[in-house]
C-alpha cells in the first residue's frame, strides 16, 4: 500500500491499491487465444453482461440479492406471474405497446421509436429511433428469443455511421453514431428514406458522445444472447468498433484518462451542469472498452486497438476508483483538505476548496456506502448522485467488489430519498432556485424533480435490470 501513500491517497478497503490492481492485469490477455479469454477471467473481471442465465432465475437472484431492506417480491406483477404461471395482464400491455412502436424499414423492423402517444401535439423528434433509447427495447427482445430486431437495428445504425457528417460547416469525426434517426415512407413511390441526426438537428446541437458506447455494449449483448459471433466478426462491424475507439482513444491535450464531453452529450441531453468528465459517460467508455476487447479480432488492425485498450482501462480504472469515489471517510478527507498545494506529492489533486462542499453531502452520506460522484475536473466536484452511471459502473466492474457493496448500502440507506414512492431517480437532489437558473439557464423541462432534474426514468431501470440477466 506504499504506492498510494506516496501518492496522497487514503487507505481504506473500498479503493483498489497497485498490488490489487496487479489481479486485475488485463495485459495478461494479449498472450492468450481468444477463446480462452472469456473462460479463465477473474471474478473481477467479468462483466454482468457475460453472466448468461436465464430470465427467470435471473429475476429470483436479482430480488434475492439486491432488494433494498429485504423488500419482499411476492406482490410484484413479475413474482404473480411466475408464481401462477400466467402472464401478468402489466406484462401483456407493456409488449403490446412496445410493438406498436416498431418502425419498419423496407418491410424490416429496425427499431422503436423514442415515444408513443398519440394525445401529444407537439412531437419533435419522439417520433424517432434513438440509439440510447432502444436499447432496453433491445434487451426485452433478445430475453424474448426476438434476435433479428436488434440485428437489424446493429446493421441499420453501423451503414448511417459511413455517412458524411457535418454541423454547419464543419464536419463530424467519422466514427460518430447518430443520436437517433427516422424513417420516411413515400407511399406514392412506395420508398423508405432514413434521415438520421448527428447532432446537427438536435437540441442544443450537440454530438451524442453516448450512442457508440451503446451500440458496442449492445453488439456485445447481442452475441452472449444469441451465441452469433458471426456478426460480431464481419468486417464491417470491426471497422465500426475501431472508428468508435479512434475517436475516444486518441491522443490529445489530455492528462487524465476520463473522456472531456460537453453538456447535452449523453442521455442527460440538456443543460443540466455534466460538462467536464461526467460520471455516465465515463462508466459506459469502461464498459464499451471491456466489450470491445472481448470482440475485437487479434488481427493486425485489431491488436493495436486492444493494446490501446488494455492500457486505457488500467489508468481508467485507477482514476475512477481513486478520485471520483465519495464515502464518508473521503467526505470528512476532503473537508479537511489544504489548496494551494503545488507539487506531485499533493494531496489536493484537482485544488478543490473545502466550502465549495454543498451542505447537503453531509447528511445524505450513511456512515455505511458510497457512491461514485458526478464529475471531477480542476477546482470542482459534482456531488450529486447519478444512478445510471453508478449502476454501469457495477455492471462493468468500474467499481470493486467493495465499493459496489458500498454503493447498494447507500440505495439501501437512502431508500426514501433515491427511491420512494417512484422508481429510482436518475439524479440527486434536484437542482432549484437561483442554481437551477443558472446551471439550466432557467429550463422549464428541467425544474425540480422532472425531467433529468431529480426525474424518474423507468426505461432506464429497465435497462439496467436487463443487463443484469443478459
Amino acid at each position: 500500500m506504499d504506492g498510494i501513500k506516496e501518492y496522497g491517497l487514503r487507505n481504506v478497503s473500498s479503493h483498489c491499491s497497485i498490488s490489487e490492481m496487479d489481479d486485475y492485469d488485463l495485459s495478461k490477455l494479449l498472450d492468450k487465444p481468444r477463446i480462452n479469454i472469456e473462460r479463465k477471467r477473474s471474478f473481477d473481471e467479468r462483466s454482468l453482461s457475460e453472466l448468461s442465465i436465464g430470465l427467470a432465475r435471473g429475476l429470483d437472484v436479482y430480488e434475492n440479492t439486491y432488494s433494498p431492506l429485504g423488500r419482499s417480491t411476492l406482490d410484484t406483477p413479475a413474482s404473480s406471474a411466475r408464481n401462477s404461471f400466467e402472464p401478468h395482464p402489466m406484462v401483456a400491455d407493456a409488449w403490446e405497446a412496445l410493438r406498436r412502436s416498431l418502425v419498419f424499414f423496407r418491410d424490416q423492423p429496425v427499431g422503436t421509436i423514442a415515444a408513443y402517444d398519440h394525445a401529444s401535439e407537439e412531437v419533435l423528434n419522439y417520433d424517432q429511433v434513438f440509439v440510447r433509447d432502444f436499447v432496453p427495447s433491445a434487451l426485452a427482445f433478445l430475453m424474448n428469443g426476438e434476435p433479428d430486431i436488434v440485428k437489424n437495428f446493429l446493421l441499420k445504425t453501423l451503414q448511417l455511421q459511413g455517412w458524411e457528417k457535418r454541423v454547419d460547416r464543419f464536419k463530424l469525426g467519422e466514427g460518430v453514431m447518430p443520436a437517433s434517426f427516422k424513417v420516411l415512407h413515400d407511399p406514392v413511390r412506395k420508398t423508405d428514406t432514413i434521415v438520421a441526426d448527428f447532432g446537427e438537428s438536435a437540441i442544443g446541437r450537440v454530438a451524442p458522445v453516448d450512442s457508440g458506447f451503446w451500440w458496442i455494449i449492445l453488439l456485445r449483448a447481442y452475441t452472449k444472447s444469441t451465441g452469433d459471433l458471426t456478426l460480431a466478426e464481419t468486417p464491417e462491424c470491426q471497422k465500426g468498433m475501431r472508428l468508435i475507439l479512434s475517436l475516444c482513444l486518441s491522443e490529445g491535450f489530455d492528462t487524465f484518462p476520463t473522456l472531456l464531453c460537453a453538456d447535452g452529450c449523453s442521455m442527460i441531453d440538456r443543460r443540466m451542469g455534466i460538462y467536464g468528465y461526467p460520471i455516465e459517460i465515463q462508466a459506459l467508455f469502461f464498459m464499451a472498452l471491456r466489450c470491445a476487447l472481448a470482440m475485437l479480432k487479434h488481427d493486425a488492425e485489431g491488436k493495436e486497438f486492444v493494446e490501446r485498450i488494455v492500457k486505457r482501462l488500467h489508468a481508467l480504472s485507477y482514476h475512477m476508483r481513486s478520485y471520483f469515489w465519495l464515502d464518508f471517510q473521503q467526505l470528512n478527507d476532503i473537508y479537511r483538505y489544504k489548496t494551494e498545494e503545488y507539487s506531485h506529492t499533493a494531496v489536493n489533486k484537482f485544488n478543490v476548496i473545502p466550502d465549495s462542499i454543498p451542505e447537503w453531502v453531509f447528511e445524505f452520506m450513511p456512515t455505511r456506502g458510497g457512491y461514485f460522484i458526478g464529475n471531477v475536473s480542476p477546482a470542482r466536484m459534482d456531488f450529486r448522485w447519478f444512478a445510471l452511471g453508478n449502476c454501469i459502473a457495477i455492471l462493468a466492474s468500474l467499481a470493486t467488489p467493495e465499493q459496489s457493496a458500498a454503493i447498494m448500502d447507500l440505495i439501501e440507506a437512502r431508500w426514501e430519498e433515491l427511491v420512494g414512492e417512484m422508481p429510482l431517480k436518475i439524479s440527486y437532489p434536484a437542482i432549484e432556485s437561483h442554481e437551477w437558473q443558472i446551471v439550466t439557464g432557467c429550463d422549464p423541462k428541467n425544474t425540480r424533480w422532472s425531467y433529468h432534474n431529480g426525474g424518474s426514468w423507468p426505461g432506464s431501470s429497465f435497462k439496467l435490470l436487463s443487463l443484469f440477466l443478459i
